[in-house]
């Protein structure tokens, strides 16, 4: 069923309609990113019990990992484009309709190899979702004030979801098998999809021009080459070879494509959006943000789960306060931008982040979990305030035509934010970590070895031992990550303070209410 719209001259759904219809628009697509969320965030638990059904290789086992990273990053700045051109309802039906029958597929996975497969198709169906369901919401709420409303509402569904990821996955691994994390998706993406079809308004741009295919692979691979790069230097380090042909493959491909964009009357990515300093400071505080806050999660996981030892279920209702609070904030970071501007709303989420990054960074194996609650509610709400108004600028900075195309800059961003956090943050951990750790002695070669490769590894080995090393060897672990932990904050904590100062700058003259740009503005 196809609903009939009105449009306007950027290519819009026609301004007015039923209110009512317009937060049904809202609940669609916040429901749809949501899933995403979860689907990111549940992988890693399901990883212990589909490893001893389908008895992956090491490498079949990154790729699980990986792959949807890989092909939805590789794939957000076409799929973004397409959107503008054939119509952002459409992508989004058809994504829907995708990830439904991809996580079906990926429940149902006999070997490894389907299940790679399987994955790689949950990352092409993610990447027609998420620019779309962006530039809905976009195009739906025409008001300045009820957009930045909404936008805040999506942002904050979106950040509850990855927290709702470990939650959801410990219910069901502890009841059924590991696909059930995946099948999940199933009944609702279909229910998405019938209220999507009858619900949402079509929105295209009504001049698309032509989709220049020579852009497409130059883009493609050259994302999969820089994401392939980030992510094997975090696993293997930067003296791997394939690091580096990798990397250098994907910046020549990404070279070749940003020149071919400059020649284009209707580029597959619009670079004139750069010029303008509100899309601009957008995208490089969300960069920052993503960058910095990687170390916070994968900090708060590991030091729930292997310092405190709790189950994965435990440490996912440890952190789901964040999420919470960033879904009650996210209404009133619309109510803060007339009160003291875009720029000071965004530098305070990014001093809340800084701020709570570094608190995680001062516990201790024994801190008390009602003195790290504040910590995880703070880092929620300022990761709101931030996310809510940069996304609300960068669709609001981009003429309605290529909304879809801005929606999937700002995603690619963050995707590569959040990349190259965990390879750098990430080996900055582990690096301290191995120089903090002091062995007790008595160990043999495979059991230092494993202790010194992470603290997984060090707890792990340790609770297999009998008598009192093996308790020497949990401890020295425990200690010498929450050391590496307290350092590593220090260096994100820091990062976002002076991205605070960066989004003062650069925001500082973007207006409170952003007027829509002209259907050709840059």
């Amino acid at each position: 069923m196809t609903t009939t719209t009105k449009y306007d001259t950027t290519g819009a759904p026609a301004a007015g309609g039923k209110s009512g219809r317009r937060w049904a628009v809202l609940a669609i697509c916040s429901v749809a990113s949501a899933l995403l969320g979860i689907d990111t965030s549940v992988l890693n638990y399901a990883v212990p019990s589909l490893s001893a059904q389908l008895a992956p290789s090491a490498t079949q086992l990154l790729w699980i990992v990986d792959v949807y990273g890989f092909v939805l990053g590789g794939l957000l700045i076409v799929a973004g484009n397409v959107g503008d051109r054939i119509g952002r309802k459409k992508l989004l039906l058809m994504g829907v309709a995708a990830f439904g029958a991809a996580s079906a597929l990926t429940a149902y996975a006999n070997s490894a190899e389907t299940l790679i497969a399987a994955r790689a198709l949950l990352g092409m169906a993610g990447a027609t979702i998420m620019p779309s369901t962006l530039s809905l919401v976009r195009a739906t709420f025409t008001d300045p004030k009820e957009r930045t409303t909404a936008v805040g509402i999506s942002g904050g569904v979106g950040a509850a979801s990855f927290a709702l990821g470990p939650v959801v996955g410990g219910l069901l691994l502890d009841h059924f098998w590991w696909g059930s994390v995946f099948l999940v998706n199933v009944p609702v993406m279909a229910l998405v999809l019938v209220a999507g079809a009858v619900i949402l308004p079509e929105s295209r741009n009504p001049r698309p021009g032509r989709l220049d295919w020579v852009s497409v692979p130059l883009s493609v691979l050259g994302m999969f080459g820089v994401i392939y790069a980030i992510k094997t230097a975090a696993r293997d380090g930067v003296a791997e070879p394939a690091v580096w042909i990798s990397a250098g493959l994907g910046v020549a491909l990404l070279g070749a494509f940003l020149r071919r964009q400059t020649t284009l009357a209707e580029p597959l990515l619009e670079l004139r959006l750069f010029r303008n300093p509100a899309f601009s400071g957008a995208i490089g505080a969300n960069v920052v943000t993503m960058f910095a806050s990687t170390v916070l999660s994968l900090g708060f996981s590991l030091y729930f789960q292997e310092v405190r030892g709790w189950s994965p279920l435990t440490a996912g209702l440890a952190v789901l306060p964040g999420p919470l609070a960033a879904a009650a904030v996210a209404p009133a970071a619309g109510a803060l931008i007339p009160l003291i501007g875009r720029a000071r709303t965004v530098a305070a989420g990014l001093v809340l982040m800084g701020v709570s990054t570094v608190g995680l960074g001062m516990a201790t194996p024994h801190t008390a979990y009602w003195e790290l609650l504040p910590v995880v509610v703070i880092n929620g709400a300022g990761l709101m305030l931030t996310f809510a108004v940069t996304a609300d600028t960068i669709l609001a900075s981009a003429p309605a035509t290529r909304t879809g195309a801005a929606a999937a800059i700002s995603e690619t961003a963050m995707e590569l934010g959040g990349a190259l956090g965990i390879a750098i943050l990430g080996s900055v951990l582990s690096a301290y970590y191995r120089s903090d750790l002091t062995l007790p002695k008595g160990l043999t070669p495979e059991q230092a070895g494993a202790a010194r490769e992470s603290v997984s590894g060090g707890v792990e080995t340790g609770r297999h031992m009998t008598g009192g090393l093996g308790h020497q060897l949990v401890d020295a672990a425990r200690e010498a990550f929450t050391h590496s932990l307290h350092t590593t904050t220090l260096i994100g904590g820091a990062l976002m303070l002076a991205g605070a100062v960066t989004a003062l700058v650069t925001l500082r003259n973007v207006p409170a209410v952003l007027t829509d740009p002209a259907p050709d503005a840059a």
